[in-house]
């Protein structure tokens, strides 16, 4: 597929500072188009107004990212009627899908021919996240660990631009190399570059039984050691998380497909010859579905560390040290830290010294009340800042979507 290049440049006199019109009507707009043709003349008419847009989908992460400069949006874009599966190609293991589509209704539609998108992140209390939240985010959950994040499972998009502009990139195929991985640059950008309206998504088997292997101790040397022979394990786990709590931890390693006993019984053996407490889980979900909400706090803090995996015992040991609970990819060095609940000053200080005990590992604040996140910086590392910004001009020059929400105020 091609690639359309953003449009024309506007008029020289127009300022792409930060500063909005003192003109700007008070109050939130709230607009819902039904085709990406309304959606994009939208974004022009924003574009052309100065108006700063922020976009909704389910609005299970919209919190997150820095708070939106300025104050509440002028315009609140929503894609809930942007919500077609618009293509399903079983025997190619694709599909298309506008951004509106929640994952729940997706993964149910795609389970019927015995296949899924490998994304797992929390949805919401009603299944209400989105597939272009989620792409938008780069939100993940356990089966990160087999199959990778988004940005490794999205195969193109169809973009929105503020000056109206509808643009595309990738194919509907898994071998593709036409044209910049705009897919890519999209995934996790937080909606500061444009309206995501389509993606094309790479689909994979879903499996059919699973077992999990669980081992647990109050050693985080000894949960370090087990995550790695795990991880470097033949067996090939579909999932390998770590949760701690209240000074213990667990580390959880699920397998399918035909036969999963076998291969967790062998993870049960590794997990014992670390050291920790090991057994067979076969009705498990209920240990995947706690994990997947134990990375988000509707009223507390939660920081992603982006570590590596042979610094798991230290992340575990800072967490220990915060009286704080974790989970995360014990095979990847992601980790989830719930802060407990405490006075703003107070929890900005513990995630100052999180930041400063696990340096130079980014930690990110995703979940947080939001006096918490008008004192600290929510992500930390700034390190590339400056080719981030050359993006974004590039793509927003005049500071439309989403201002001031991603990495460094852009």
């Amino acid at each position: 597929m091609t690639v359309a290049a953003p449009g024309p440049e506007r008029p020289s006199e127009r300022s792409a500072g930060p500063e909005r019109p003192s003109e700007r009507s008070a109050g939130t707009r709230r607009e819902a188009p039904s085709s990406p043709e309304e959606a994009a003349e939208v974004m022009r008419a924003a574009g052309d107004e100065e108006r700063r847009v922020q976009v909704r989908g389910g609005g299970t992460k919209r919190s997150w990212g820095a708070p939106l400069r300025g104050g509440p949006a002028d315009i609140e874009l929503s894609t809930e009627r942007l919500d077609a599966l618009i293509e399903h190609n079983e025997g190619d293991l694709t599909a298309v899908l506008q951004a509106g589509v929640p994952l729940a209704r997706a993964q149910k539609a795609f389970a019927e021919a015995n296949q899924m998108i490998a994304l797992d992140p929390w949805l919401g209390e009603g299944g209400e996240a989105t597939i272009g939240g989620v792409v938008a985010t780069g939100d993940s959950g356990p089966l990160r660990h087999q199959y990778g994040a988004a940005r490794d499972l999205i195969l193109g998009i169809t973009f929105g631009l503020a000056d109206g502009t509808v643009a595309k990139a990738g194919g509907n195929v898994i071998k593709n190399v036409a044209g910049y991985d705009l897919a890519k640059l999209f995934t996790g950008s937080f909606g500061t570059l444009g309206l995501v309206l389509e993606v094309v998504m790479r689909l994979h088997p879903l499996a059919g039984n699973r077992m999990t292997a669980v081992g647990g101790s109050d050693d985080p040397d000894a949960l370090g050691r087990a995550a790695s022979a795990v991880a470097h394990s033949p067996f090939g786990a579909e999932s390998l998380d770590v949760a701690w709590s209240d000074g213990h931890g667990e580390i959880l390693a699920r397998f399918g497909g035909a036969a999963p006993e076998a291969a967790a019984t062998q993870a049960v053996e590794l997990l014992g010859e670390a050291g920790l407490d090991a057994q067979r889980v076969g009705d498990d979900e209920g240990l995947w579905e706690r994990q997947r909400q134990r990375q988000r706090a509707s009223d507390g803090t939660v920081v992603r560390v982006s570590g590596l995996t042979s610094a798991l015992p230290a992340v575990l040991r800072s967490a220990h040290e915060a009286d704080a609970s974790l989970v995360g990819r014990a095979g990847m060095g992601l980790s989830w830290v719930t802060l407990p609940a405490q006075e703003t000053s107070a929890l900005v200080a513990v995630i100052e010294d999180l930041r400063r005990r696990l340096r130079p590992f980014p930690c990110v604040v995703f979940d947080a009340p939001s006096d918490v996140r008008e004192k600290v910086d929510v992500w930390g590392d700034d390190s590339a800042v400056p080719l981030m910004r050359r993006v974004k001009a590039r793509f927003d020059p005049y500071n439309v979507c989403n201002p001031g929400v991603f990495v460094g105020g852009i």
